[in-house]
């Protein structure tokens, strides 16, 4: 078994990631940001990643309508932090990629090499709507023609001393971006689609998936695994996955139920819309929704044993990489993980490597 990489999605935007009236409420400051990065570290996390988002989905919960921008963010955070691995997120169809170059170069520089961009090429109408800047004609194929040129754009200005481009959506004429970063930043990607799945191959460094089950995560990991190797490339395959950890089994079930009991369909339903629903069917299918759709991600729920199992079960049913973690109550339950879930699961990567 080769090392796993684990880190957490921070909660940037208010609410964090369940959609709940009696789930705790992560508020969308940096203060809250910098102590969840700050635990991450010191119990052992690979890397911290923050989303961007310029749009909630309101409901009881206003959920996700405070928001912190991302890459700022992550600056001081990787200001803040010694080891763990920087990702923040810039959205191709609203940063031009000359800007982007700039701004990660300046991160790699802040976090002394630690900086990692997430590509989103925008697929949530309302959040760019509202800005006047969706193009509501453009199709997905032609979304992620976009997102390769803004990328092959950002690797150039990344490594030439200029450059020039005549491409269908960018045009750079005598371009400058110095000074170069050194290393390249890490290039992370989400997507599950066959054209997110051949960008991933084609230019991430990780690739964050989603299935409706675990079988179909490790055909979708394997087939961005075996892509990139095709293209003489490696792309390491993540996913999100939320921990539930109490002292017993019990315990965490009954936070689980918990927390379905307070799901904020209002939100639920806005954000199903924002996917592109009609209102009647996001209306209709948030009002039969069961309580555990207040969970955005798979959840594992147990005591410390049972979360190490079903952390271990997902990785290797799933061909995965790494996950990327999700929690509750961020300053409360991951210090608990990190000492009792975590040195659990690196002492059996451990062992798997020995033997």
């Amino acid at each position: 078994m080769q090392h796993k990489d684990y880190g957490v999605f921070l909660p940037n935007a208010a609410g964090g990631w369940l959609i709940s009236t009696t789930a705790p409420y992560p508020p969308a400051s940096y203060d809250y940001n910098r102590s969840v990065a700050l635990v991450a570290e010191r119990i052992g996390l690979d890397f911290v990643m923050a989303m961007a988002k310029w749009r909630g989905f309101g409901g009881s919960t206003d959920h996700w309508g405070e928001t912190i921008e991302s890459m700022t963010m992550m600056a001081g955070i990787a200001e803040a932090t010694e080891r763990v691995k920087i990702w923040a997120t810039v959205h191709a169809n609203m940063q031009h990629p000359a800007f982007a170059a700039k701004v990660f170069t300046t991160l790699q520089q802040i976090s002394r090499g630690r900086a990692g961009m997430n590509i989103v090429n925008g697929a949530y109408a309302d959040e760019f709507e509202q800005m006047g800047i969706w193009d509501a004609e453009m199709s997905k194929d032609a979304r992620y023609r976009m997102t390769e040129e803004w990328t092959r754009a950002v690797l150039r200005l990344w490594s030439e001393p200029s450059v020039t481009m005549h491409g269908e959506f960018f045009t750079l004429e005598d371009c400058e971006s110095r000074p170069h970063p050194d290393p390249r930043p890490t290039i992370i990607s989400a997507g599950r689609s066959p054209q997110g799945r051949a960008f991933q191959a084609a230019f991430a460094d990780g690739a964050f998936l989603g299935a409706e089950s675990l079988d179909e995560m490790r055909d979708l990991s394997r087939d961005v695994h075996e892509k990139a190797a095709a293209a003489g490339r490696e792309v390491r395959t993540y996913s999100m996955l939320t921990i539930v950890q109490d002292e017993t089994d019990a315990a965490a079930e009954a936070r689980v139920i918990r927390y379905g009991e307070g799901l904020d369909r209002t939100a639920l339903g806005n954000m199903r819309r924002s996917w592109g629903w009609d209102d009647k069917r996001a209306l209709s299918w948030a009002e039969g929704a069961k309580g555990e759709e207040a969970f955005q991600t798979p959840y594992v729920a147990g005591d410390a044993a049972t979360v190490a199992e079903r952390i271990q079960s997902v990785l290797e049913t799933a061909e995965l990489d790494g996950l990327m973690l999700i929690f509750p109550d961020y300053l409360e339950d991951m210090p608990v993980f990190g000492e009792s879930v975590l040195p659990v699961l690196r002492a059996a990567e451990s062992e798997s490597i020995a033997a």
